[in-house]
């Protein structure tokens, strides 16, 4: 363990350099244990009762931080040298030690030369495991015809070289690892075949390169892979966030509890259904001012009975933005501000809008947590291992959080328009091209169901951030997206928010929600409708259905849709352009709206 501090940034502690992740800070390659290891005193404890409760037990910690250059007695995060295997630029020794120079540990050899880590490491394909290649035994393994009696009981663990040679061909074959002793020599291309690491024998340790082995070590025979170090698959993270809102109770329970605290209830549930049901209905929706079919339900509804599930964070975020959207000008004080503008508001301009918005929200002010709940490795199917692995059952879960301050812009859409547009059958089968890819796939089920709404919707959110770019003056990857779109909840949800938090200086410069004014907004959604009706890729990219990682997006790419993958919640996938704006076969969610603006005015 080497006592050196280096600089990262708080956000990256979450994400992309969290818990399980490999971090390459100046030439060293350094893996981040779990929260089991962080110091519990020097970690500010983050308040959210909405993520928890979603987490489950435990409690949000924010990584310690510091202001100026990192002292002897700065709080910091402990990481981990990995690989540990490292080879010399200059000598070309391989070897795991870490020298001492005058007490101090340092990154070089013996010889003066910078000490590189090597390359590939070992992945578990289903346990979710990590560990070196064993490079001493890899090498003096292989085919029989190589192994001599003096291989095989080769003992010089210090003469192991990484060498370099074109002649003996190219690429991973021109990389080899040499023994000095017993002359042993075998190139990279024999490391990342398939089964390879099976064949000499070479089995997972069963645990993450930070955990010390012990008889607490669970035996893992899952096989293991070969892949380089940075591969995209050895860290698939796994993270949560919410908004800081009032908790606001969705209309649908408000309208179960008023229902059964109404004097009339008693009757209704004693007649069970009976003719008299329906009468009895009508007088108590009289009172409440809603609709017969909506007492009925709310009368004989399960969904507050004990043990019923926790309904999604988002139900509750829809709700509170609602009840801000009616309050018009917000003069609140807190985390979440929002001023609202309705229908009657912006009627009157660019025709069209005005029939599919039904609000428009200017965000002020949102606090959102993020948390990571844990990773996989190597699948989106592996085990799932949790950002803290303290096994003490006294021990309350600890995960690296983050509290990030923003602006935004929220967007509304008519439920009674959304409804209509998705009823027709050209639609709904749109949008089945992907409820079946999704649906075959082994981990896509993680996703939101692409139901027409949310498709539409998701790709609107995409075209607008993508315009917002250029206007607000924050970059693209500082944007995020949050969708509303289910019509299978009792409170149907059809709504956008466009968001930026950071915990930098990109924060609430105010760029955004200056746009989210009517006057400024509605040119800039009929720009990002333009931008997309026509896609540098096209005709190939409209009439493609199978675009995306595992053919999740149909007419979407980089060229019109597609923007930074932290930036989307699905990771850029259920994304259809024709949803939004029309196409041989199916009717566009605004695709009157383009038409009526480029019409001539006579």
């Amino acid at each position: 363990m080497q006592n050196i501090r280096h600089d990262l940034r708080l956000s990256e502690t979450v994400s992309p350099f969290g818990v399980g992740a490999i971090v390459d800070v100046l030439g060293e390659s350094l893996i981040a244990p779990d929260t089991s290891w962080w110091d519990r005193r020097t970690s500010p404890e983050i308040s959210c009762d909405r993520l928890v409760a979603q987490l489950g037990p435990g409690v949000l910690k924010q990584a310690p931080t510091h202001a100026g250059p990192a002292g002897k007695d700065t709080p910091s995060l402990l990481y981990w040298r990995f690989p540990a295997w490292r080879f010399c630029e200059r000598c070309s020794k391989l070897s795991k030690l870490t020298g001492i120079e005058k007490g101090k540990f340092r990154n070089s050899c013996d010889c003066g030369g910078a000490l590189v880590p090597m390359r590939y490491v070992a992945v578990c394909k289903t346990g979710s495991h990590i560990q070196d290649v064993p490079w001493f035994k890899w090498s003096h393994r292989g085919s029989d015809k190589g192994v001599t009696e003096e291989v095989r009981f080769c003992r010089a663990y210090t003469e192991l070289r990484f060498v370099r040679s074109s002649k003996r061909g190219e690429g991973l074959a021109s990389l080899r690892v040499e023994c000095g002793k017993c002359k042993r020599s075998r190139p990279l291309s024999e490391l990342v075949g398939v089964d390879s690491l099976i064949r000499d024998g070479i089995r997972c340790d069963g645990r993450q390169p930070w955990e010390p082995e012990g008889p607490t070590t669970q035996t893992c025979e899952a096989p293991l892979v070969a892949v380089q170090r940075g591969a995209n698959g050895n860290y698939i993270a796994e993270r949560v966030s919410a908004l800081d809102i009032p908790e606001e109770r969705p209309r649908s329970l408000q309208i179960i509890e008023q229902v059964r605290s109404h004097d009339l209830f008693t009757r209704l549930i004693d007649d069970n259904g009976g003719p008299k049901s329906e009468q009895i209905a009508g007088w108590i929706a009289e009172e409440l001012n809603t609709e017969t079919e909506q007492v009925l339900e709310a009368a004989f509804a399960s969904s507050d009975e004990p043990g019923s599930p926790v309904h999604k964070l988002k139900d509750g975020e829809w709700a509170a933005f609602v009840k801000k959207m009616e309050r018009r000008r917000d003069l609140t004080q807190g985390n979440f501000v929002v001023d609202g503008w309705t229908r009657d508001d912006y009627s009157h301009r660019n025709g069209g809008i005005h029939a599919v918005l039904s609000g428009v929200g200017q965000v002020r002010r949102v606090r959102e947590v993020r948390a990571l709940k844990g990773f996989r490795r190597h699948s989106p199917d592996a085990d799932f291992i949790r950002a803290d692995l303290d096994r003490d059952p006294k021990h309350r879960p600890v995960y690296p959080a983050l509290e990030l301050f923003g602006e935004g812009i929220f967007l509304q859409f008519d439920e009674a328009v959304l409804a209509q547009w998705e009823a027709q059958h050209s639609v709904r089968a749109r949008a089945g091209i992907l409820a079946e890819r999704r649906s075959q796939s082994e981990w896509a089920n993680r996703l939101d169901v692409p139901e027409p709404r949310f498709v539409a919707l998701h790709t609107v959110a995409h075209l607008l951030v993508r315009r917002l770019a250029f206007a607000s003056g924050y970059s693209s990857a500082a944007l995020q997206e949050r969708i509303y779109a289910n019509s299978d909840r009792p409170d149907k949800t059809a709504g956008i928010l466009i968001y930026t938090a950071a915990g930098d200086a990109q924060g609430t410069l105010g760029g955004l929600v200056r746009l989210g004014d009517p006057r400024h907004l509605f040119p800039l959604l009929l720009a990002a409708l333009d931008d997309a009706d026509v896609c540098s890729n096209d005709p190939v990219c409209i009439e493609s259905d199978r675009q995306g990682a595992s053919q999740l997006n149909l007419s979407a790419c980089h060229g019109c849709a597609l923007i930074s993958e932290t930036s989307c919640e699905t990771g850029n996938r259920l994304l259809d352009r024709q949803l939004v704006l029309g196409g041989s076969e199916v009717p566009g969610l605004l695709e009157d709206i383009l038409k009526a603006v480029r019409m001539p005015v006579l």
